[in-house]
């Protein structure tokens, strides 16, 4: 398997532990609360990685092309979350996450579009289920 298909693994794995880990753990707390600790841990933990392997730069000094595209990033991020947190919340974390996974349809999607990036029939098939399948369980 390629390194990024292990990273991309690693990320399914984790982002599913995380849905669990985060239904039990904004039970008696507000969702943006519990979205705001995550992030002090998050940055906690990058902070730590990061000076550990001596990548930190000056983000005044990079190029601004990629930090505007970074800052617009993390606030989409910032939005899922908040929302995330919430709908675990309120609902199941069996159906939330799976419903929270159609992102992956709309990054395809908007790869196409916006990057210019070219699927197969296999690709589009792959999205077409993941759709198909998240739709099932909203209306199920």
């Amino acid at each position: 398997m390629t390194d990024w298909k292990i990273y991309a693994v690693g990320s399914a794995l984790f982002a599913g532990l995380t849905a669990v880990l985060a239904k039990v753990g904004v039970k008696d707390i507000p969702s943006n609360l519990a979205t705001l600790i995550r992030t002090f841990v998050i940055i906690a933990f990058l902070g730590a990685l990061v000076a550990a392997r001596h990548e930190w730069k000056n983000p005044l000094l990079l190029n601004r092309h990629s930090l505007v595209f970074l800052i617009l990033s993390g606030l989409a991020t910032g939005l899922s979350w908040i929302c995330y947190y919430r709908a675990l919340q309120t609902g199941p974390a069996s159906l939330v996450a799976p419903i929270d996974k159609l992102s992956l349809v709309f990054a395809i999607i908007l790869s196409v579009l916006f990057l210019g990036e070219k699927l197969g029939a296999y690709q589009w098939l792959g999205a077409g289920m993941i759709a198909a399948g998240a739709l099932v369980i909203i209306f199920k």
